[in-house]
């Protein structure tokens, strides 16, 4: 029941405000016990149904069945009390037995009975019970499980046999890989017309979509290559599709079964190798075969849509212009993927001289190598030879200003162009002692070996059958 059985502005002092007696309580109700009868707290008074702590089907059966008429609680609050209904359907009091009152309903239940598609649902749930039972048991365990991310991480005997699209299911792929197939898959990504640039970013994107909040998103299910993602702006739906269509080629010819999702960060792995090895680091970036490809059908299309990044601080990317800072959008996101601040520092260092932004911008790819896994972004970031200038587009505003020019100090010639969230990496100062660790001379391999790990970290985010 709804308790507004009362004026709430007589209630005393919030819970900092209140005396240290209350302990944190606050809102101490001084009319009568102070509860029960007396309480006072949503303002509305009643009980939905007949028998409200009963599970039977009255909610309906009041609502359908009884002209309802708009009417003030005892607080004074708008709610909704029927004008025909019969003494033994009122709910008794809920602390005085030997009274009954009426129930009452909400505009919200109220838009159950006048908005005729909601009240083709309720008259279908009214009339047959037993599918009014099943529909709720589903949408009870949907609410109560929905943040837990696909089957495959529920535990116990009860876990369900079905699968739900709201679960993002995904089928099983072929985790028998040996070296030899993976070093014959390496093989065909290299000889392919693709760049190390498309791989990365192709296996970036796919990845990126993790959130730790709900475990949805994710690289396996290769879902990057159906709708909606495919066609999501900051996916860059032209250079995502010819790099896909190189990676079935290599997928169908294949003799063993080998899924889109595996080759998609398998290639990402391969491209960073290489550009380690370019680097002069020898690194073996870790991949565990066992993804799978998703179909349309098992992706609730709508849902996935709300997965969409609108800002990418790693790829050094936002979609529109957004009251939010662009560095603030990248702590956003790096929660979200449940990354830690070191490994968000690593991975944009890495990301810019690997040359990933969006659209080709050449803003914080502060070296001369672009491509190669070197940690020249740290190095020229915090090198006293370099003046940084704002340059201002469009809003006059300082806080809009998101384009800058690196100059050599000496000679005032440009020297790179940068972002909010590149220099940011130099002016906050807990950033930047990461950024002045990664920029020593002696610590090319350490930047490496950190960058393979936090790569790794986002590419097996959504894998929840292998040890992490």
């Amino acid at each position: 029941k709804c308790h507004g059985n009362g004026d709430a502005t007589t209630l005393e002092d919030e819970p900092e405000a209140a005396d240290v007696k209350e302990q944190g309580l606050g809102w101490r109700n001084p009319k009568g016990n102070g509860n029960a009868g007396d309480t006072v707290s949503s303002g509305i008074e009643g009980a939905w149904t007949t028998n409200p702590t009963q599970w039977d089907h009255g909610y309906f059966e009041l609502l359908l069945n009884h002209n309802w008429a708009l009417t003030k609680s005892p607080a004074g609050a708008w709610q909704w009390e029927p004008t025909d209904i019969k003494e033994e359907d009122r709910p008794l009091d809920a602390h005085d037995p030997s009274v009954r009152r009426n129930p009452i309903m909400t505009d919200a239940d109220m838009a159950l009975i006048k908005d005729p598609v909601y009240r083709e649902i309720s008259e279908k749930f009214h009339n047959d019970p037993a599918y009014f039972d099943e529909v709720f048991a589903k949408a009870w365990f949907k609410l109560t499980h929905r943040d837990l991310g696909p089957k495959s991480r529920y535990l116990g005997a009860d876990v369900p046999s079905e699968d739900f699209i709201w679960q993002d299911p995904i089928p099983a792929g072929n985790a028998d890989l040996n070296a030899d197939d993976i070093a014959a898959l390496k093989s065909q990504i290299l000889d392919s017309d693709l760049s190390r640039r498309e791989l990365i970013i192709t296996a970036w994107d796919s990845a990126r979509t993790f959130r730790a909040s709900d475990y949805r998103g994710g690289a396996n299910g290769a879902r990057i290559r159906l709708a909606p993602q495919k066609d999501w702006a900051g996916n860059e739906p032209e250079q995502l599709q010819r790099v896909l269509e190189a990676l079935t080629r290599i997928q169908s010819d294949f003799d063993k079964d080998v899924s889109l999702a595996d080759l998609i960060v398998l290639a990402g792995n391969t491209a960073i190798e290489q550009a380690a090895n370019d680097a002069g680091i020898e690194v073996t970036v870790p991949f565990t075969a066992g993804r799978g490809d998703a179909e349309a059908a098992m992706t609730d299309t709508e849902s996935f849509a709300d997965l969409e990044p609108l800002h990418d601080g790693y790829r050094n990317w936002v979609k529109e212009d957004y009251a939010v800072s662009p560095e603030e959008m990248l702590l956003d996101r790096t929660q979200l993927m449940g990354l830690t601040a070191p490994e968000m520092v690593v991975l944009i260092g890495g990301m810019r001289v690997l040359d990933t932004n969006h659209g080709q911008s050449q803003q914080g790819v502060f070296t001369d190598r672009a491509g190669v896994l070197t940690n020249d972004f740290f190095v020229n970031l915090t090198d006293m030879n370099y003046t940084w200038h704002p340059v201002k587009t469009g809003d006059e505003s300082s806080n809009t200003v998101n384009s800058y020019e690196i100059r050599e100090r000496s000679t005032g010639n440009t020297k790179w162009q940068a972002s909010r969230v590149d220099l940011v990496f130099g002016s906050n100062s807990i950033l930047r002692a990461y950024a002045e660790l990664y920029a020593q001379d002696d610590n090319l391999e350490k930047f490496v070996r950190d960058f393979v790990s936090a790569w790794s970290k986002v590419m097996n985010a959504d894998r929840y059958d292998i040890a992490k």
